[in-house]
């Protein structure tokens, strides 16, 4: 793969496939991830927003938390104002970050993203993590917030409230969930009036999450899947030594010589023929990544032997939400399909 991409040989965005929600609203089937692996300036995450849009992308997903929203902000600005893509052209996601669950908060936190962003609306608005745990940006492994708390069905709800009131007021389109568990997601549902329209989780060929994949579909939730490519450029703190590589696995090599393309093309393409919405991050392969969304699919065998390694390893495991002394990570996400007590 070349390093270094320019839009002098992008892809054409009606070529990009999309996935309907169950609004009816589309959204494209690739998206650019905007989170800087914490070593990755705002600068350079803007330039690579500018970069993907000018080769193709049409789904640039943000947050309060990267930090960088108000460099991406002055991108889109320009963009808009060029008059060469328009903001209804473009769909747009941000989250409300942790620190921002209490009453009235998230209101806050959704106008500061539409200021930072430059926007009048947002496409969609996810709640970023289900614990209002706060952690400072680059912190490491062993960080816990004093005032951390376990998941409380009623003080999620009161988010979930303020969450629905900007889709009232027009701020937001759509709103969902994020690193969510089955249930978790069983009781918003029970309790939602507006329900979530997209889950944003981790998925990749070694975290495949059948049955939470297959819940979101079966409840027109569509998966969005952060780490397509297995994230190899996460943080330190998200890195264990019994975690594996997804572009090494001989499957995803073997398909990928015979396709005569680099294996991220493969996890890609698996991505969204499997039906989720891969959003990767790259300041230097973004348009390696938008090619890999309309290359030649992969074959039902191929599709079929990507689903046989699966290895069920979670990268991004969230050991700073944990909420009590000698925890394991896994109590952060409901492994025995319960919601972990206080």
């Amino acid at each position: 793969m070349k390093k270094g991409n320019t839009a002098q040989d992008g892809v054409n965005p009606i070529q990009v496939p999309c996935k309907k929600l169950s609004s009816g609203a589309s959204i494209p089937a690739i998206g650019l991830g905007t989170f800087g692996s914490d070593s990755v300036s705002g600068s350079q995450v803007a330039q690579a927003v500018r970069g993907a849009i000018a080769a193709g992308y049409r789904h640039i997903d943000c947050a309060s938390v990267y930090g960088n929203e108000n460099c991406i902000g002055e991108i889109f600005s320009q963009i808009f104002q060029s008059g060469v893509v328009k903001r209804q052209d473009l769909w747009i996601t941000s989250k409300v970050w942790n620190d921002m669950h209490g009453r009235g908060d998230v209101l806050i936190s959704c106008a500061r993203s539409l200021k930072d962003l430059q926007l009048d609306y947002l496409d969609l608005y996810l709640v970023h993590w289900p614990f209002p745990n706060f952690h400072a940006p680059k912190c490491d492994v062993t960080s816990r917030s004093a005032d951390a708390r376990p998941y409380i069905h009623d003080d999620y709800m009161k988010t979930w409230r303020q969450m629905e009131r900007l889709v009232k007021a027009g701020l937001v389109r759509h709103i969902g969930t994020s690193n969510m568990t089955i249930p978790k997601l069983k009781l918003l549902l029970r309790d939602a009036e507006i329900k979530p329209a997209c889950n944003e989780m981790e998925l990749h060929p070694h975290f495949q999450q059948p049955e939470l994949f297959q819940f979101c579909v079966d409840n027109g939730i569509l998966p969005i899947g952060y780490c397509p490519l297995g994230s190899p450029g996460r943080p330190e703190r998200d890195r264990t030594p019994e975690d594996t590589v997804d572009m090494e696995d001989p499957v995803i090599l073997d398909i990928a010589r015979k396709h005569g393309v680099h294996p991220s093309a493969v996890c890609i393409q698996w991505a969204i023929q499997r039906g989720q919405v891969p959003i990767p991050f790259s300041v230097n392969h973004y348009l390696d990544n938008l090619k890999a969304a309309v290359g030649e699919p992969l074959s039902e065998s191929e599709m079929q032997a990507i689903s046989t390694i699966d290895k069920n390893c979670r990268l991004i495991k969230g050991q700073v939400f944990l909420w009590k002394q000698n925890q394991s990570w896994e109590d952060l996400w409901d492994i025995h399909g319960e919601i972990t007590p206080a």
